[in-house]
This record gives structure tokens, sequence and C-alpha cells, in this order.
């Protein structure tokens, strides 16, 4: 055994993975077999899934996957280099203007994933004597990307206006300061403040930087995200979204004014030295742009399920802190039950996912039960009857 390998067999992640799996709770890579809907095959056997980031159901919508198909007869399965060279294509040019126009900026750039949208943007827009101050619980790649940037990195108590401004004041005026935050939580499901950040931001002479992943096909007229939710793009300077969740395919775009798009497009080394997304990515994304359009029925009924399963929750006793989404977090607050409790609700048909640390305090582990507009109102009813079974025989609610 090489060093490298004693070092990082060491890891105590890893350690504890190996509990898990001899315990038989181990909770990951789990093999679908099917199409991520509302119900899929895993090991032959159909499950609901409430563990999908699809929250408009797209992934599998006809006229998706014939898009994608007819993308793929055209221009082949790859671009074979990235958008600054040979990888650049005519879709891609549709593909951008048409996000501009969806999230209401001058100009878009789409990335190969919305993680590398993150590092891309954050590691080049702000540098030396500027700063970035962040909510406490954004997601990782927003941390990952802040840590490439050579600006100093400050953090804030999760939406608390008063931390955030007790930051802000004790910085230079005349200083770059981008405040960043997800427009919907990931794993809380709650929503920004984003009205009281951008008055902190204009006040001490701030900028704003928003990802919309979990908001984008989910707040705001036709799911135009968290800023047009609050009518306060013209008031957020940049704007973040993945092709991954909302929009059923893989990639990412950032959406600006014309000064900040151009610099990200010759400074943003993910966007420079990544190859552009798949033909086949970006078509689908251009379908499913539409089909939010011509489907609003979709997110009606998105709105109806969520407001309808947040109650019966909330009846039951179930702690879901403030979350007012699609994301319903349900509190746990101890990682070997969490395993245990999503083991169980596997082998009783419903899928959902554990949230253990780093993706959140160790105190507030949970399970995360993610709703899609394809969800009946009968699979959530099925659904809360097993979870309230389970999480009674663990004592977790009464």
């Amino acid at each position: 055994m090489s060093k490298l390998s004693e070092k990082l067999g060491k890891d105590p992640l890893l350690e504890e993975e190996r509990q898990t799996k001899l315990l038989g709770v181990y909770p990951y890579f789990r093999a679908i077999s099917s199409d991520q809907d509302a119900e899929v095959l895993i090991d032959n056997k159909k499950v609901l899934m409430f563990g999908s980031n699809s929250y408009l159901g797209l992934t599998n919508h006809p006229k998706v996957k014939e898009a994608g198909i007819e993308a793929i007869k055209k221009y082949g399965t790859g671009c074979a280099g990235s958008p600054f060279l040979n990888g650049y294509m005519d879709i891609h040019v549709e593909l951008e203007e048409k996000l501009a126009a969806f999230v209401g900026k001058q100009k878009a750039i789409v990335y190969s994933t919305g993680f590398q949208s993150n590092l891309g943007a954050l590691s080049c827009l702000v540098g030396r004597n500027d700063y970035i101050i962040c909510d406490e619980r954004d997601h990782a790649s927003i941390v990952d990307g802040r840590r490439l940037s050579f600006a100093t990195i400050l953090k804030f108590k999760h939406n608390d206006m008063s931390s955030l401004e007790d930051v802000l004041k004790k910085l230079p005026n005349e200083a770059i300061k981008l405040i960043v935050v997800d427009g919907v939580f990931s794993m809380e499901g709650d929503i920004a403040k984003l009205p009281e950040i951008v008055a902190l931001s204009e006040k001490y002479s701030g900028s704003v930087y928003v990802d919309e992943a979990h908001s984008l096909g989910v707040l705001g007229k036709e799911g135009r995200g968290v800023c047009n939710h609050f009518n306060l793009t013209d008031k957020v300077d940049v704007i973040i979204g993945t092709f991954s969740k909302s929009l059923a395919t893989i990639g990412g775009f950032v959406a600006s004014d014309n000064e900040i798009m151009d610099y990200l497009r010759h400074h943003s080394r993910s966007y420079i030295f990544s190859a552009s997304i798949s033909p086949a990515a970006t078509a689908s994304v251009l379908a499913a742009l539409d089909i939010i359009k011509q489907e609003p029925e979709r997110l009606e009924h998105l709105w109806k399920i969520t407001d309808y399963s947040l109650k019966t929750f909330r009846d039951f006793g179930f702690e879901i802190g403030p979350t007012e989404t699609p994301i319903i977090p349900l509190y746990i607050r101890d990682m070997r039950k969490t395993f245990t409790i999503t083991r169980d609700l596997l082998d009783n048909g419903i899928f959902v996912s554990p949230v253990i640390p780093p993706a959140c305090a160790p105190e507030d582990t949970l399970i995360r039960f993610a709703l899609m507009a394809t969800h009946t109102k009968e699979q959530v009813d099925r659904a809360v009857e097993v979870l309230v079974k389970v999480f009674r025989k663990y004592n977790v609610i009464k």
C-alpha cells in the first residue's frame, strides 16, 4: 500500500462509510434503472422519487428528448473544444440570448455545469483588496469558487440581515463588496431575503450575486427566478443558474450586464478551458425554456402540491423549519438515525436524500424531501404515511 493510499484510507468519512455499510444503512450511489420522474426503478422495484431536483418534471418530456436527439443528428455528440476556440456553435449563441432574455439581463454565457459557473465567476470577478460576503449556508460550488478568488472572504449568519450589516459596515466604502447568496437554499428550502440584501447593498455601496439554481423554474413569473419574484432583477448585478434542475439536463450559465459578461468571457478559466456543453444538452435547455412558457400548468401544479405537502408535514408534527418551497427538510438531528431512516424509507418504496455534514451542521442532519410538478396528491399521501410510520418508529415525531 502506498503512503497516499494509507493516508486516505484513514479518512474519518471513509471509516463512517465502512461502518454504515456493515450496518446495511449506507445511503448513497443507489443505482436507478429508469427515467428520472415521480416514480423510478431501483433493483427492478418501483420507488416513489422524492429526492430529485427536477422541479418541473421535464427530464423525460417528449419535446425535450426529441430536441436532444435531433441536435445529435445535426451536430454530433460533442463540441471537441471550448467556446473560446472551436467549441462555440450557433445553438450556444441562441441559448445565451434566450437565457439573458429569460432572466432579464443584457448577456449570458453558458458553462459546462452549474458548479463550473460559480467556480468561473467567483474566481475572477473580484480580486485583491475586494471582498466576497457569503451566507454561511451557500452552496458548495460557491464555497469552492470563492476559495479560488484572491478576494477577502467574509461570512454572515444564515439569512440574518443584522449579521450581514455588521460585516458590511466595517468595510471600506470604496472597496468592491460582492454579496453572494443562493436564491433558494438547497438543503433548507428557505428563500434569500433579497429585498433586504439589496437595500443593504445599496446602503454600503455593494454588489449582489444570486445563484438561482433552486429558484429558476420555481419562483417568479414563468419560473424566471427569485430576482424576478421580488422584482429586483435590475438591482442584482450577477445571476447564476444551472440546467440540471428545472431545465432538464446538465450545464450552467452566468448572466449580467455587457461589461461584466465581456470580462468573464475573456477571463473565466472554467469557461475558457472547458469544453462547451454538448449539442444535445444545449437543445434540451432550449426546448425546456419553451415548455415552461407553453405549459404554465406545470408550475401551477408544483405550487399546489408544495402548499399541500407543507401543511401536511406541519400537521403531523414534522420539524421542517422555515421552508416555503418544494424543498422540504425533515429534521432528524442524528446522523446514524438519518441513515437508518433513509434505508427504511427505501425499503418501503420511498426515495429521499439524507443530508449530513458538510452539507449541514452536525446537529442539523435531515432528510431532504423534494417535490416535482409530476407528483400527485396521492403519491404525497402515500409517502407521508410511510414517513410518519418510520419517524415514529425512531421517536423523531410523536
